[in-house]
């Protein structure tokens, strides 16, 4: 099971905080967002939903959206991409799978299968104010049925800073965490919870 160490988030901020600065200097990058880690929370709530296992269906941009929102988002003059094929939808994707994983749910097989849709991801790191949304809508489909369609919106926001090797890594981690806020949201609801239940 693979889970937050405090070391391991140190060296990932150290890395995050490195790769800004170097941004910073340069005036613009690209930079990936680094792979998901589950978390024992979700791990916890997961486990809690009643279900044995869960599949992954699709995970896709909603339709009517622009394309770019699932391709990167800026911050400042910065590009922000996901690891999964440049796509956030993925990237969503992959922070359930990590959390199913751990907690030993996520099967192929298993009779109830979870999707999405990606139909918000933004950041801004202003130089006083940061904020960030992510949202999407899930379903959890039984033979071909959907018992579960639900959007579900998380929304961060914190002090900035007008120097960027400080303002651009604290972004990068606000944004990446409600990924996993989501996901904590999707395993605590009620209707989920009821969707999936063996």
């Amino acid at each position: 099971m693979q889970c937050d160490h405090p070391k391991t988030v140190g060296i990932r901020v150290f890395a995050a905080l490195l790769l800004a600065g170097c941004a910073w200097l340069t005036g613009c990058a690209q930079i990936k967002l680094g792979e998901p880690v589950a978390s024992q929370e979700n791990i916890v709530k997961a486990r809690a939903t009643g279900a044995d296992a869960l599949a992954l269906g699709t995970f896709a941009l909603a339709p009517g959206k622009d394309a770019a929102m699932d391709q990167r988002v800026s911050i400042r003059s910065n590009n922000i991409f996901s690891p999964y094929g440049n796509s956030f939808a993925s990237y969503l994707k992959e922070n359930l799978a990590v959390e199913l994983r751990a907690a030993g749910m996520l099967d192929a097989a298993a009779p109830a299968t979870v999707e999405a849709q990606l139909t918000d991801s933004q950041v801004d790191a202003g130089a006083s104010a940061g904020s960030a949304t992510v949202a999407a809508r899930f379903r959890v489909m039984r033979q071909g049925q959907a018992v579960y369609d639900q959007e579900l919106r998380t929304r961060s926001s914190w002090d900035s800073s007008f120097i960027g090797a400080v303002a651009i890594p604290a972004a990068i981690n606000e944004y990446t965490l409600l990924y996993r806020k989501l996901i904590g949201m999707l395993l605590e609801d009620a209707r989920f919870k009821a969707a999936v239940k063996r």
